[in-house]
């Protein structure tokens, strides 16, 4: 049986906001957040996190955490992933599960969500999820990434843009974000990283549209769970009042 092998990208340097892995939240790194979230997800095998940094590498070891080094030159979270892949004994048939390490707020069942269709289905090789948008501003923001898909829900194009556009202005239209959680076969995780830099992907500096322009799918499965991804430290202070209110919900204040 194929085994889930759950890696999380995590860099230090950020142009909005340098070290946020290391960003404290409720007395704890953002990214052992991360870390003890995958855990909670009883069909993961292993957890690792793939960083550029030592003080990053540091933080995990401190907390009991799985840390592996990589270089500082990679393009993209992926590609930091697959140096650390091919550094552990693997199976071809393994699933790598990419769970970013600026989202804190993500759930476990959601690597059962985007391994699925791989355990299912020996066709298919790349999954990443997606989530409707309910609140219109995010149809707009650029770091709220849209995405369309054909009638199978496999994607057909990812872009920071509003996608579709509306010719009508008054026809209903759903609008559907990328989630950035993603699972690929350790197979074709390899060969989609040795592919080069696509020239949409340079353009919108998304990492899955090299996979589209060079002629492979990506299947996509709708959460019914939304993540605020943080990028800005006033992102940070977002998922902390969340966090505040859901442990005042459940009668835990000392946090």
């Amino acid at each position: 049986m194929s085994r889930i092998i759950c890696v999380i990208p995590a860099r230090y340097e950020s142009t909005r906001f340098p070290g946020k892995p290391l960003a404290d939240i409720g007395g704890k790194p953002m990214i052992q957040h991360v870390y003890e979230g995958v855990l909670r997800n009883g069909n993961v095998s292993s957890v690792t996190v793939a960083t550029d940094d030592e003080r990053i590498f540091e933080a995990v070891r401190h907390f009991g955490g799985n840390a592996c080094m990589t270089s500082r030159e990679h393009a993209s979270g992926t590609d930091r992933i697959a140096e650390a892949v091919q550094k552990m004994n693997l199976d071809e048939h393994d699933i790598i599960v990419n769970v970013q390490g600026d989202q804190p707020l993500f759930q476990p069942v959601q690597i059962d969500e985007v391994t699925g269709p791989l355990l299912r289905n020996p066709a298919i090789y790349f999954c990443t999820l997606i989530y409707r948008i309910r609140h219109s501003e995010e149809i707009f923001h650029p770091n709220a990434v849209k995405v369309v898909f054909d009638k199978d829900k496999y994607a057909l194009y990812f872009s920071r843009a509003p996608i579709p556009f509306v010719r009508e202005k008054s026809t209903a239209t759903d609008y559907y974000k990328h989630h950035g959680i993603y699972s690929y076969k350790k197979s074709f995780l390899l060969t989609f990283t040795g592919l080069p830099r696509g020239y949409l992907e340079k353009r919108e500096a998304l990492e899955q549209l090299r996979a589209l322009e060079a002629g492979y799918r990506i299947k996509v499965v709708e959460t019914q769970f939304d993540s605020v991804e943080v990028d800005t430290p006033e992102e940070l202070q977002k998922v902390k009042e969340i966090l505040l209110n859901a442990k005042e919900v459940e009668g835990k204040k000392d946090w």
